[in-house]
């Protein structure tokens, strides 16, 4: 049995690959949260509970899945741009209902703000803000950030080799959503899945993607807040902050800008855990908008 993971397409100096399932007049594209091996594979459990009554496209950022290098930085406009070029290319045009996933919230934001017309509604699976990123900055300065990135590669390089260290670091690494123990995919797609990850760990957008945190929230919040319906999925992931919580700034926001929200203790890769809630919290919300 052969996987369909998606097409590529030239975008830059590189390629980037756009998987689709369904059909629909409305299309939903997934957006990955900083690191994800595959998003292809990773958001599967969710998107194929979605994809009976909603075209799904999922787009694999630079560096990420089965997509190449683009060769650009890691700014939120570069990365935007470059799935909306890739998403033209495959034939999928707007209006898209955008499902951000933690450090593409920024993404997702700049997007609606940015090319308004584009953007129809915002599902957000516990997607990153740019005041909870701000205040995520204060703790996790540009310094401490880099220091982390050299440690984190040298490690990674390690982990990169597939040795004893790569089986005891297993749940926090290709394994810290819980896809890979759990039964969303097929064993063909696990062997794939764990290939990607040890493929692309090093990959070097990442890293920049980390450093470019808090100029990417600043960047988005710039734009002002999301002004398109939206629903949030909100979970108490335990970021490094000052003052306040990850889940307190959601809730902040959500009611701000008068979005419909659900809180949830399955942890920040809750698609792993409560697909079939999430499917159906999200397609109520999507009928009646």
């Amino acid at each position: 049995m052969s996987i369909n993971l998606g097409t590529r397409y030239n975008v830059g100096k590189g390629k980037i690959n756009v998987y689709t399932e369904g059909s629909s007049a409305d299309t939903i594209v997934f957006l990955s949260g900083a690191g994800v091996t595959s998003p292809v594979l990773e958001y599967s459990p969710l998107y194929r509970r979605l994809s009976d009554t909603y075209r799904i496209a999922v787009v694999e950022k630079s560096g990420y899945g089965m997509s190449e290098s683009t060769g650009t930085q890691r700014t939120v406009e570069n990365m935007v741009n470059e799935s909306r070029e890739a998403l033209k290319q495959a034939g999928i045009l707007p209006p898209y209902i955008l499902a951000p996933h933690s450090y593409s919230g920024f993404e997702a934001i700049y997007w609606a703000n940015t090319y308004p017309n584009e953007i129809k509604a915002v599902l957000s699976i516990d997607m990153g803000l740019p005041d909870t990123a701000a205040e995520m900055g204060k703790v996790m300065t540009e310094e401490k950030r880099l220091r982390a990135n050299e440690k984190n590669k040298k490690l990674f390089a390690k982990i990169q080799k597939r040795g004893l260290l790569a089986k005891l670091a297993k749940k926090l690494t290709v394994d810290v959503s819980g896809l890979m123990s759990s039964d969303h995919l097929s064993d063909e797609e696990k062997t794939l899945y764990a290939d990607l990850f040890y493929r692309n760990i090093t990959n070097e957008e990442v890293f920049e993607e980390n450093m470019n945190l808090v100029s990417n929230a600043e960047k988005a919040g710039k734009t002002g807040m999301l002004s398109v319906p939206a629903f949030f999925y909100i979970s108490d992931f335990k970021a490094p902050m000052k003052e306040g919580t990850w889940k307190e700034y959601a809730i902040k926001y959500a009611e701000k800008i008068g979005a419909q929200y659900k809180i949830t203790d399955k942890g920040h890769m809750m698609y792993t855990k409560i697909p079939d809630e999430m499917a159906e919290s999200f397609k109520r919300f999507l009928s009646k908008i």
